[in-house]
């Protein structure tokens, strides 16, 4: 038993350890009502700050390729997610039935619109990429922002369902262990090497036989979905939705936490 413990490599499960313990603890004293709402609110948007950066960091970091539009797959989970949580309340009620549909309906959306950006990205990089993917961010945010009142709020937002605030972090934190969970082990395989061999040298990596097509459409479908998921667990912790929030100027907030 002490042999297996010692072959294990610890450093590859503290991030895991170290959130998984924060979660317990700060949840034990939520339940206790030992947290402020400030405090509450505040482990809210930590949580969501780590799942939008984590999975940025796939495109950025591993991927090697720059995206400027983060702010704008999360604004497709935080709308249709938020959408589909309104019109769930009313059949389901607010719970954990209906938070988990509406991150899923916000992830595979957003994860949609990643392959519409992914599929530019085959054929441009850096600069002219970056120029893709923040016309995306604006476009989104603008046809959102134009809406009719009756379907996302226009310009006043979409007024969407508050969580219990004693919860939703606690089911944030848990989604960002699942998030690492998937990137970790992605980029641990041969299909991380795969796709970090491509950030190094992509002539290289095609003759070695890497489908660099499959793997980049990936990658960015991977950090759409989570990014939707985070604006889906956003519209949750916020009675209203509004396009101004999910500016250029948070991408590029969310690329600096990168």
């Amino acid at each position: 038993m002490s042999n297996a413990l010692k072959k294990i490599k610890w450093k590859h499960y503290a991030n895991y350890i170290v959130i998984a313990v924060l979660t317990v603890v700060f949840a034990i004293l939520s339940l206790s009502g030992s947290l402020s709402i400030s405090t509450i609110y505040l482990l809210e948007k930590i949580a969501i700050a780590i799942l939008l950066s984590v999975s940025l960091s796939v495109v950025v970091g591993f991927l090697g390729e720059l995206s400027l539009g983060h702010a704008g797959f999360m604004c497709v989970g935080a709308y249709l997610g938020g959408k589909a949580s309104c019109l769930l309340e009313t059949t389901l009620g607010n719970g954990y039935l209906a938070l988990f549909i509406s991150m899923l309906i916000g992830g595979i959306l957003a994860a949609i619109c990643g392959v519409l950006i992914g599929l530019p990205a085959l054929r441009l990089k850096g600069d002219y990429l970056a120029i893709v993917t923040l016309a995306f961010g604006e476009i989104v945010r603008s046809l959102f922002m134009n809406s009719s009142q009756e379907s996302f709020g226009g310009s006043l937002g979409l007024k969407t369902p508050r969580f219990d605030k004693y919860t939703l972090f606690v089911i944030a934190l848990v989604m960002v262990l699942v998030c690492l969970a998937v990137i970790q082990n992605l980029i641990r395989s041969k299909h991380g090497r795969a796709i970090t061999s491509i950030r190094d040298n992509e002539i290289a990596a095609r003759a070695t036989g890497i489908n660099v097509t499959k793997y980049k459409l990936a990658v960015f479908i991977i950090s759409a979905f989570f990014a939707g998921i985070a604006g889906v667990l956003y519209s949750y912790s916020n009675y209203t939705i509004q396009s101004t929030k999910f500016s250029y100027n948070y991408s590029i907030e969310i690329l600096v936490m990168v």
